[in-house]
Parts: C-alpha cells; structure tokens; sequence
C-alpha cells in the first residue's frame, strides 16, 4: 500500500490520506473546493466544481494519473438542484471519458461547500 500526497492539493483535514494506491487501484479521499494552501473557494457549484477538479488533477498526477485512468466517482452534493450545473462541469473535465458514477445529496459536507467528489481509479 502507498500513500499518495501532494502539496498541489488541499491537505487533509483529519486523519486520513489524499489519496491510497493499492493492488492496482488508486482511491482519493473526498476532494472539496478548497485551494492547495487551504482557502475554501466561494461561489456557485460550477466554481465550486472546478476547484474539486483541480484538486483530484492534481492528487492523480502525484500518482502518475490522468482523469483518464478513473474508473468510479461518488459525488457528494448539498442540493440536488444543483445536478445539472455540476455535471456539466463534471462532463466538460472528463471529456469522451465517461467513469462510472454515483451522485447523492446529502444533509451536510465539511465546511458546508456544495459539492465533494472522490474517485477511484485504475493503476497501468
């Protein structure tokens, strides 16, 4: 097992890893829409969105991944209404590259943001 950290990321909050690598898979903690030196970013889901996805960028590439190697999210949102919203940032990061998904709504994320994702991804 490998842990996989970074300084390009937000890191951890609590007793955990950005990111494990074990029997060829890479698993990412819950990435929220904070910047690399900890400043939670402000704005509407699609601000929020990108932030989250340049965290995940740049934990998969302390790993030797690209979004290309994902092969599972969850994403974790505070208000379902802001499904399309958000996937349409989510569509335009991963591209023709389609991972599967699971979106849900939930009572609270930390720090109250709208939106943490976590994906897993495949080592080659």
């Amino acid at each position: 097992m490998k842990t996989v950290s970074t300084n390009n990321a937000p890191a951890a909050i609590g007793p955990y890893a950005q990111g494990i690598i074990v029997n060829g898979f890479f698993f990412s903690s819950g990435q929220i829409p904070l910047t690399p030196q900890g400043d939670l970013v402000e704005g509407d889901i699609e601000v929020q969105t990108n932030q989250v996805f340049e965290n995940i960028k740049a934990v998969l590439a302390e790993a030797g991944l690209t979004l290309n190697n994902v092969v599972k999210t969850t994403v974790f949102l505070s208000d379902m209404n802001d499904f399309a919203a958000m996937n349409e940032v989510y569509a335009n990061h991963f591209g023709d590259h389609k991972p599967a998904r699971s979106a849900v709504e939930v009572a609270r994320l930390p720090k109250d943001v709208k939106v943490e994702i976590e994906v897993i991804a495949v080592v080659e």
